[in-house]
């Protein structure tokens, strides 16, 4: 088992992806941010079967920096209950964890 989490994220564009995921990798709140464009979502929502073409973004963080990653996400988010699923990374490479480790800065308690 890594400290490292997988957090998986919803976007209703690529431009509000991109963004969100730029100022999260940037801040060092995340090492990485895949983009994965052009998915369909079906879910309910406020009692409603919708369905929608979204971007998913694949966040690598890690467990220390995880409170205050999805703390910044929550307020950049466009949606009103964004999508924030975290898993562990059950394995990786000893070189690429060790890089999530270094790119991800745990913010000091406040």
């Amino acid at each position: 088992m890594t400290d490292i989490l997988l957090v998986f994220s919803t976007f209703p564009d690529l431009n509000q992806a991109r963004q969100t995921g730029t100022m999260l990798v940037d801040s060092q709140l995340a090492a990485c941010v895949n983009l994965c464009p052009n998915i369909e979502s079906i879910y309910r929502w406020k009692g409603a079967v919708e369905t929608g073409a979204e971007v998913l973004a694949i966040f690598k963080t890690t467990v220390q920096a995880y409170p205050a990653f999805e703390k910044r996400l929550t307020e950049l988010h466009p949606y009103e209950v964004p999508e924030i699923i975290a898993l562990p990374a059950e394995k990786a490479s000893e070189a690429y964890a060790r890089w999530v480790m270094e790119e991800v800065k745990t913010p000091a308690a406040s």
